[in-house]
């Protein structure tokens, strides 16, 4: 039977080099011309032939095949095993595990001579086939072959050693050739020409080297011969063999014969060979992988593209709770409950499709009876040739430290609120707004809603109560904050509601015990509630499941509680959440009792100040009057800013406005001294510069100590209605604002003056006439000052202002203060607005006036005068006492001063009586003696007249005193 080998080989790879050829010519020389046996084995001496292949003759080759004698000679593109064989389909790029250890195939006959010689040989050892066809496996075994011989062979290969002795003598003239080849190649390796010329090897060193090569031939043949004897007996072999590669080199490769018997009974070998250093790899990455799938205790899971298990480990089968072998062909979704699934399923799909590796991604445990956390991560896998072939999956328990991480993160969280809550309630000091700012900060940290309930003394600043809570006490709500809006929560559950507290409730004993109460449902609530309470229905339209109900203590006494609520899916609060929810009503119930003292020493030192403020503005005639007092936001610490209106008792005003230096109880009880000064000062009638430096020289009685001097501000003005005079004066205050009709709003240009307490500076007054309608704005500095500008800005709103029209004085008041600076804390501000005008008599008004010469007649003459007017008037009951205190005023003008005396009668409410001189001392009232002859008129008119006094007017002074009008009958009696 003839075969055509030529379509089962391929064309050789590369046409060998000429260095190849030369060693390969050396080996034949060494190896090639030894005799052949001719029972199909190895002739060699003392080893032999396998059991196998004794009686018959060798296993012929097909007839095409040359023969031995001439498998050497035959041209390599006419050898047939040479020729070129249809190509098989290949894949491009295609990759493999064959791929990475190189397998190769060769095919030995019984005598280990190569009938055929892979590709892949070819590439693994560099020797073409068409150098190798026919040519003993021995040749190519390296000096360092057997790094692991068997038994069989060092025993043989020692046989072959000890018989090559004996069997020199026979085998020297076929030895010779090869020892001279052998020699040769030696000295090719071995000797190198020098600087002086090549080196020739002298006679012992060719010997040593032809005993080498004779010893290394001997047991390189006893090597292949007990191999082949042991695969034709047992069929197959494997083991470790160095062989020689083209370049001259040694590759040690592992090796596995297997013996092959076709259809006509020929035995041939079947060889593999695959490089041992690339086989130990994969083998140690296969030990790996195994190792990492059976001792990891991650859970290791491979996928194919379709996402079903490939391969898994012991580790996840027990996380996942399912059997390894339910897993296999399966994907997440079909082996993992459907809480996780689907989200499990999501990631590898993702990865799948883009390629990027998810890394450390935590998600929640499958399983909803036993909580926990795992961390996956998961990448896509490709095989050698690049081709995606699925993902693989690392899974990790990381419950107990998702659980840690959980712990410190809510430590962190529990931290962060108590600094965020100092942060924001800590400088506040009103109650309501503490109350708000506690509420939004549980929300949503700690609980899902929130409220705070506070006494009502605690609210308005008031004492605590010193006995139980009773229900009568009555609870306000002044804090709430929830996740989410309910509109029927809203409209049941107002800020500033009153909130009652049966007794019997949850909140009753809270308020009375002072201990937390953690209630885990509603029907806990229920107990000791009223049936119809609105909170109920609020508690079940919110779907609370969880309360905590905290009271909020101070100094032992407790001013309210909080209560904290849970709803929904939110886990219920705990025993370590309410001592938390406790240190926090602690922080907030010490700033709910500062914020409440605070409230009350404010309200005192409010009701000092405004105590000592005028209680009611009087509307005198011709002057419409506007103010306004503004206490600062320091809180106790109020101002010395004060305001008054003065009457005079002839028809003037006067106007005042004052500031007293610094903050503090006293510096508003050094104001109400101040206030008094001033205001019984005015009622002499003195001139505004005359008066503030009386108050001046009463400094020192005023001051708030004996070590603190008094240090104050003031404006004073008179106004007469009926000459529309007006009169200012200023002790280093604020200039006025006077805004004429007509003209451009103004500052009044005044002699500043010195503070009241300073001195060195005399006080002066102007005096001018104004229009009707003049608006005079009086004020303190709190006004125009401000941190951030000039005072020169404030006094430029206060102008603009008046440059509007407005439609009342007390609008005009309300436009002023919207001139203050927003956004920090103020001064106090006192201000005092006036309309001047003209005082309109009454229809029975009447007046008149005489001018008289300071002779001793005057005296007589006026009181002649006055007589026949008040009879005219039809007043003359008043006669006697007028007349009698007229000579008295005149005769002291006539005494000490010089013409002209004025004298003038007004009837109007009053009869008032004035006598002018041009002597600017006002007159003295003094106790006269027994003795004494003067001395008595004033006190005659101190005595009789209804009212009296003096005032400033050009540059003398007027002295005067009022009466009151006898009764007017009845009309129509009779």
């Amino acid at each position: 039977m003839t075969r055509d080998w030529g379509q089962y080989v391929r064309e050789p790879r590369r046409k060998p080099s000429a260095a190849a050829r030369a060693r390969l010519r050396r080996l034949s020389r060494t190896l090639g011309n030894r005799p052949r046996s001719t029972g199909g084995s190895l002739a060699m001496e003392g080893v032999a032939a396998p059991s196998s292949s004794r009686g018959r003759p060798p296993a012929p080759f097909p007839s095409d095949f040359p023969s031995d004698q001439s498998v050497g000679l035959v041209a390599a593109e006419e050898h047939p095993l040479n020729r070129v064989a249809p190509a098989l389909p290949t894949e491009p790029n295609a990759g493999s595990i064959l791929d990475a250890v190189r397998v190769a195939i060769a095919v030995l006959d019984t005598a280990g001579r190569i009938a055929l010689w892979s590709p892949a040989a070819e590439e693994l050892l560099g020797w073409p086939s068409e150098l190798l066809i026919g040519r003993s496996l021995a040749e190519f075994l390296a000096d360092d072959q057997d790094q692991n011989p068997g038994p069989a062979a060092t025993a043989q290969a020692a046989q072959a050693a000890q018989a090559a002795q004996a069997q020199a003598a026979k085998t020297a003239q076929t030895a010779q050739p090869v020892q001279q080849a052998e020699a040769g190649w030696q000295a090719e390796a071995e000797w190198q020409p020098d600087a002086t010329g090549p080196r020739q090897p002298d006679q012992a060193e060719r010997q040593r080297a032809e005993a080498r090569v004779r010893d290394l031939a001997q047991v390189h043949a006893a090597r292949v011969e007990e191999i082949l004897d042991q695969v034709l007996r047992s069929g197959n072999w494997r083991g470790s063999v160095t062989l020689r590669d083209s370049e001259d080199g040694a590759i040690t490769v592992d090796v596995r014969l297997s013996r092959l018997v076709d259809g006509d009974g020929v035995t041939f070998l079947l060889v593999r060979l695959a490089d041992e250093e690339r086989l130990r790899a994969v083998e140690h990455d296969l030990a790996v992988q195994d190792a990492l799938f059976e001792q990891s205790p991650l859970g290791i899971a491979v996928f194919d593209r379709d996402l079903r298990y490939v391969r898994l480990n012991e580790a996840l089968a027990v996380m996942n709770g399912v059997a390894m072998e339910e897993h296999l062909g399966r994907t997440a979704g079909e082996t993992l409950p459907a809480a996780s699934a689907d989200e499990v399923t999501a990631i590898q799909r993702q990865v799948l499709a883009t390629g990027d590796p998810v890394v450390d991604l935590t998600v929640a445990g499958p399983h909803p009876f036993n909580p926990g956390f795992r961390s996956v991560s998961y990448s896509r896998l490709h095989d050698r040739a690049g081709r995606i072939i699925g993902i693989t999956g690392t899974i990790m328990d990381v419950t107990d430290r998702y659980r840690a991480v959980a712990k410190v993160e809510y430590a962190r969280r529990r931290l962060a609120l108590l600094n965020e809550l100092g942060t924001r309630i800590g400088d506040l000091l009103d109650a309501g707004r503490i109350a708000q700012e506690l509420a939004d900060a549980l929300v949503p940290t700690l609980a899902d809603y929130s409220g705070v309930v506070l006494l009502q003394a605690v609210a308005d600043g008031d004492d605590l109560p010193r006995h139980p809570h009773h229900q009568l006490m009555p609870m306000l709500l002044l804090g709430t904050r929830g996740i989410t809006r309910n509109p029927v929560a809203e409209s049941l559950i107002r800020l500033g509601d009153h909130i009652p507290m049966p007794e019997g409730g949850v909140f009753a004993r809270v308020l009375g015990t002072g201990v937390s109460e953690l209630l885990d449902s509603l029907e806990a609530l229920e107990e000791g509630t009223e049936a119809n309470d609105p909170r109920l229905q609020v508690a079940y339209e919110l779907g609370l499941h969880s309360m905590l109900v905290v009271p909020l203590r101070a100094r032992g006494i407790v001013l309210g509680f909080m209560l904290l609520c849970r709803a929904g899916r939110r886990e219920g609060f705990d025993r370590d959440e309410m001592a938390f929810a406790d240190e926090i009503a602690d922080r907030a119930g010490a700033s709910l009792d500062n914020a409440r003292l605070y409230a009350r020493e404010r309200a005192a030192a409010l009701m000092l100040q405004r105590t000592l403020l005028p209680r009611i503005v009087p509307r005198p005639p011709g002057v419409e009057i506007g103010y306004r007092y503004i206490p600062g936001s320091s809180g106790t610490e109020v101002g010395g800013d004060w305001f008054d209106v003065v009457p005079l008792p002839d028809g003037r005003t006067a106007l005042v406005v004052g500031d007293v230096m610094g903050h503090g109880l006293r510096a508003a009880a050094t104001m109400g001294r101040l206030r008094t000064a001033v205001r019984t000062l005015a009622g002499l009638g003195m001139p505004p510069h005359t008066l503030l430096q009386h108050v001046h020289d009463l400094a020192d009685d005023l001051a708030q100590g004996p070590d603190e001097a008094l240090i104050a501000t003031c404006v004073y003005a008179v106004y007469d209605p009926l000459t529309r005079r007006l009169t200012v004066a200023k002790a280093g205050h604020t200039a006025p604002v006077l805004a004429v009709p007509g003209e451009p709003v103004r500052l009044l240009d005044l002699p500043s003056g010195t503070p009241l307490g300073v001195g060195g500076v005399p006080f002066e007054s102007i005096e001018l006439t104004v229009p009707e309608g003049t608006l005079l704005l009086l004020y303190t500095d709190g006004l125009v000052e401000s941190r951030t500008a000039d005072i020169d800005v404030g006094t430029q709103r206060l102008i603009d202002v008046f440059s509007h029209p407005f439609d009342s004085i007390e609008d005009a008041c309300e436009r002023i203060v919207d001139t203050l600076e927003r956004g920090q804390e103020p001064d106090d501000v006192a201000l005092l607005l006036a309309r001047l005008g003209t005082a309109e008599p009454s229809a029975s008004a009447r007046n008149a006036g005489w001018t008289l010469t300071a002779d001793p007649s005057a005296p007589s003459r006026a009181r002649r005068l006055v007589r026949s007017t008040l009879s005219e008037w039809g007043i003359e009951d008043l006669s006697d006492i007028a007349e009698l205190l007229v000579s008295e005023l005149v005769t002291n003008a006539v005494r000490y001063s010089e013409a002209p005396i004025g004298l003038r009668l007004l009837q109007d409410r009053m009869l008032l009586v004035e006598v002018s001189d041009p002597l600017p001392d006002p007159p003295r009232q003094r106790q006269a003696l027994r003795t004494d002859e003067g001395g008595r008129g004033l006190e005659l008119v101190h005595r009789l007249a209804d009212s009296w006094g003096t005032r400033a007017e050009g540059d003398g002074k007027v002295v005067w005193f009022e009466q009151s009008l006898p009764p007017t009958p009845p009309t129509g009696a009779g």
